[in-house]
């Protein structure tokens, strides 16, 4: 087991409310979820979760479907996780990567980030699973997007890794493009490897990091103009 740790330059301090609005909501969602008998809870995800086989269909104009209600929960299944395992790896990944993204784009456009790759991420994944019926939910799709950001604003950023090594832990510094490829890489294997690995969108986790990548680039003027003011 790996740990990551972001290693910070110089700090800065500005308002970061973002990132803790998002996962306060998490929590909170996971927390009532739980508290939800089981019936309840099978409703809960099959109503507001990425059903695949229910978001296209071949048979009805783009047009129409773009305005159906029921795409809705490309939004509302990122804030949807059932196990606590999926909300902390999740969360980890996205308080890790989020703090100086949040602190580089600012609070409000660090939220369209995570909302907006959210959002393409998860119909990206419903497209790879099209006739699945299992739904798709998390928010791994904006977390990824988060990374993918910040892999373009932090090209030459070290990370710190935490590697257990028998009874000791040894703490090593390596360039965070190289950790992120490797975990891209795995997710690239796993989308070919197939539902039969395991009922998890790896698509949506390429698409959503593709999307960060663009995102950061389309946001530089805006950081520039920012980072003056």
């Amino acid at each position: 087991m790996s740990v990551f740790i972001h290693v910070e330059g110089r700090r800065r301090r500005q308002s970061q409310w973002a990132i803790w609005v998002l996962v306060c909501l998490c929590v909170l969602s996971f927390v009532w979820f739980s508290l939800c008998p089981p019936a309840r809870q099978l409703q809960w995800v099959t109503q507001w979760g990425v059903v695949p086989a229910d978001v296209l269909d071949r048979h009805q104009p783009w047009l129409r479907q773009l305005a159906d209600p029921a795409l809705l929960r490309l939004l509302t299944g990122l804030f949807i996780h059932v196990t606590w395992l999926h909300l902390l790896s999740n969360m980890l990944f996205l308080v890790i990567f989020g703090v100086p993204t949040d602190r580089t784009l600012g609070s409000a456009r660090f939220m369209l980030l995570f909302l907006l790759g959210g959002v393409a991420s998860n119909l990206c994944g419903a497209i790879s699973l099209e006739g699945y019926r299992a739904p798709i939910i998390g928010c791994s799709g904006a977390v990824s997007a988060v990374v993918g950001t910040y892999i373009a604003l932090f090209p030459r950023a070290r990370m710190g890794l935490v590697l257990p090594l028998g009874l000791y832990f040894e703490f090593v510094r390596l360039p965070a493009w190289m950790l992120i490829g490797i975990w891209v890489l795995i997710q690239l294997i796993f989308s070919y490897i197939g539902a039969s690995y395991g009922a998890v969108a790896w698509w949506t986790h390429i698409s959503g990091f593709l999307f960060g990548v663009m995102f950061a680039l389309l946001a530089r003027d805006g950081i520039a103009r920012r980072r003056r003011r």
